[in-house]
């Protein structure tokens, strides 16, 4: 095979990706107006129906256009060579590899956050806006926006660096250690998410006494599930969205309410969501995600170390000198068919574990309950009712909210 070859196929797959993305959109977009099914039709009363209706084809008419933006801005700059002007800048600054490899992503990353940063900010300043979501200020987005950028340089550039080191110690065996490295990285994250990142962000208190901690409580002692940590996150701060996550596991679970979940649900709701959450933990999809997560790091990068030896990774992108950095941009491209499809078997899996967290609500706590939560927090956010089954299948990390209802009505 030639370089040449090697960079059509790059760019077959782009555009194949692309098309794909852009019909499922496409065919989601044409079930906006369908009928509400009769299990969900005290979600919208009329004006609110007519609101989510504008505010999703204003999504998607806008979604489309940043898309296709960005599409032709990076075919553009695949045929421009740019990953090889990169590459040869960051050569003229230094000639040891690893600080060539962090010097070629600062700047690939800067360039993308620069073209992005405008739509972003369009996103959260007039279309959240319009539709009463947004609280937050432009000095808020401008501070989100810096710390992000600090993150990726601290950690992205740690474990990159590390990466590349490992490449020139130990060669094909690199992955190896890449593994080891990632998945104590990875637990390392899942334990200690909240009390490190998030407060980068948001403020978390403890959950105040009070009927609401109370009825979590002794819901936790019935199901006996230990729970110590109980927070509140300032989620308003940002938007008027509201959530609910559970993290972490051993000592260091804990469950996270938005200060707008407990706004807008009442007290036996919330603990509703709350069963769903530990049903999550009682089940060990946590413990699973993580499995699967570590699994699917070692194949990937073992299939890298294999075609790292070539050199045409490199030529495909106009670089003679073969890179660490460049062949894994060329191989990003490569695997993502097969990223593809492993993303659609997780979030087939994911949806699996939404109806068992839900089923372990509806026996232990209330279905009646949960679905009233869910039906509100759908209200509150003006979710698409009526999603393409197509999108689901391939996007939803969550069964759709006419799928959780049916379930939990069985």
């Amino acid at each position: 095979m030639t370089p040449q070859i090697l960079f059509n196929i790059i760019i077959a797959i782009l555009v194949i990706d692309f098309i794909i993305d852009k019909v499922i959109d496409h065919l989601n977009a044409q079930h906006f107006n369908d009928e509400i099914p009769a299990e969900l039709n005290d979600v919208y009363n009329k004006e609110e129906y007519y609101k989510s209706q504008a505010y999703k084809k204003e999504n998607y008419k806008f979604s489309l256009i940043t898309s296709i933006f960005s599409f032709v801005v990076m075919i553009g700059f695949f045929y421009a060579k740019g990953f090889a002007i990169v590459d040869e800048f960051a050569r003229s600054i230094t000639d040891n590899e690893i600080l060539v490899g962090l010097i070629f992503f600062g700047i690939i990353i800067l360039i993308n956050d620069i073209i992005t940063t405008p739509f972003s900010y369009y996103d959260t300043f007039i279309i959240e806006e319009k539709y009463g979501f947004n609280k937050t200020t432009k000095k808020l987005f401008i501070i989100d926006k810096i710390k992000g950028l600090f993150l990726s340089a601290l950690i992205g550039g740690g474990l990159l660096a590390i990466i590349i080191w490992f490449y020139q110690k130990t060669g094909d065996n690199f992955w190896i250690y890449t593994w080891i490295l990632i998945t104590v990285f990875t637990i390392f994250i899942t334990l200690f998410y909240s009390s490190l990142i998030v407060p980068l962000f948001n403020k978390q208190t403890p959950l105040e006494e009070g009927k609401l901690r109370s009825k979590i409580e002794q819901f936790s002692l019935k199901v006996g599930f230990k729970l110590d940590n109980i927070f509140v996150i300032d989620g308003s701060k940002r938007s008027t969205k509201a959530n609910a996550y559970f993290s972490g596991f051993g000592p260091k679970k804990r469950i996270v309410l938005y200060d707008t979940l407990i706004n807008d649900l009442e007290t036996d709701e919330i603990v509703g969501v709350l069963a769903h959450e530990i049903g999550h933990y009682k089940k060990k999809h946590v413990f699973i995600n993580m499995l699967i997560s570590v699994v699917l790091t070692g194949f990937t990068l073992y299939i890298l170390s294999l075609m790292l030896k070539s050199s045409l990774l490199s030529q495909a992108l106009s670089v003679n000198l073969p890179s660490f950095h460049i062949g894994l941009i060329a191989f990003g491209v490569l695997y993502s068919p097969i990223s593809e499809i492993t993303g659609i078997i997780m979030n087939y899996i994911s949806r699996k574990f939404e109806y068992q967290a839900d089923n372990y609500a509806k026996t232990n706590y209330s279905g009646k309950e949960l679905i009233s939560a869910l039906k509100k927090l759908s209200k509150n956010s003006l979710s698409n009712l009526t999603p393409h089954k197509a999108n689901v299948f391939i996007h939803y990390s969550h069964p759709s909210l006419l799928n959780r209802v049916q379930n939990l009505l069985k």
